[in-house]
């Protein structure tokens, strides 16, 4: 079987742009070759990997399944590249970061324009997701390294080094009643309208665990998935929340907002970097994991 790499590229942008126009765009080819390619894949597979709807190219059921593994090769080849071209290109490269809201907000701006200072001629990218999703692009190699908040994990076919300890903490305004009380009990904490994070996100699953743990149902007034927006509508002095302590140390030293330890909280968060174990460890995300321990240690 010929199963060249134009093929599956074709599959992977067919089923995003759902056209054979923008495809052949794309891939600088013209609209009948890449019919041709196409067809002949779908003839020595033996199954329809699409069919048309209206104006429109959609997937089938094999469709899926092939692309599947489309885009996993698609993003091997695309790693091996861009690894091999660093030992070509000393100092020069493309590296692929990922992270969670957390550090890609308070932890790595900082640590990312360093490194640029540092290796001018390397080009970074940073994709901002759920920790769940930067999980996901790690294993199907979209990505380099991913910088997550999120509670210690197993993860086959990654390996994860803690950065530092991500903590949660109640937050609220210093008008808030709570901000006059120098004790607080679970109860007066559970009883106060609370400000809910996204629910896929590692600080709301946490919050959760905290109301579970002591038999409590959250007053939720507001569901928010924008830490800033929470940050925002904290200042009002209606509501409280639960949020990563690195994210409100500024609003803190100013006066805007007050923090809290959580009373009756054994968990515990933390920044981890992960990266895919079948990954070859490249002299840049070798020379940008250095950056960041000595930034974490120091």
């Amino acid at each position: 079987m010929n199963l060249n790499l134009i093929k599956l590229q074709i599959v992977e942008l067919l089923d995003k742009h759902k056209k054979i126009t923008p495809v052949a765009d794309a891939l600088g080819l013209k609209q009948p070759t890449v019919t041709y390619h196409l067809k002949n894949l779908e003839e020595q597979l033996g199954e329809k990997l699409f069919e048309p709807r209206m104006d429109k190219m959609i997937l089938t059921e094999s469709g899926r399944a092939f692309l599947h593994y489309a885009v996993k090769i698609n993003s091997l080849a695309a790693e091996a590249q861009r690894v091999v071209k660093e030992f070509g290109n000393a100092g020069r490269g493309t590296l692929k970061i990922g992270a969670s809201y957390v550090p890609a907000t308070y932890l790595l701006p900082g640590i990312l324009g360093e490194f640029s200072e540092r290796h001018p001629r390397t080009t970074i990218s940073l994709t901002v997701k759920l920790s769940l999703v930067i999980k996901e692009m790690l294993l199907n190699h979209e990505i380099d390294i991913g910088i997550l908040s999120t509670e210690r994990f197993e993860q086959p076919g990654l390996l994860s080094t803690s950065l530092c300890e991500d903590e949660l903490v109640l937050v609220f305004s210093p008008e808030h009643p709570l901000a006059s009380r120098s004790v607080l009990q679970p109860a007066e904490i559970a009883s106060a309208s609370f400000i809910l994070h996204d629910m896929e996100s590692s600080t709301r699953q946490l919050t959760n665990k905290w109301f579970q743990q002591g038999g409590f149902t959250p007053r939720a007034s507001l569901l928010l998935d924008s830490l800033e927006g929470i940050k925002q509508s904290l200042l009002g002095g209606k509501h409280v929340s639960f949020i990563s302590r690195m994210a409100v140390e500024d609003e803190v030293s100013r006066g805007k907002l007050i923090m809290r330890s959580i009373p009756n909280y054994p968990f515990q968060r933390h920044i981890f970097c992960s990266y895919h174990r079948e990954r070859f460890f490249s002299p840049l995300m070798g020379l940008f994991m250095d950056l960041l321990r000595s930034r974490e240690q120091g």
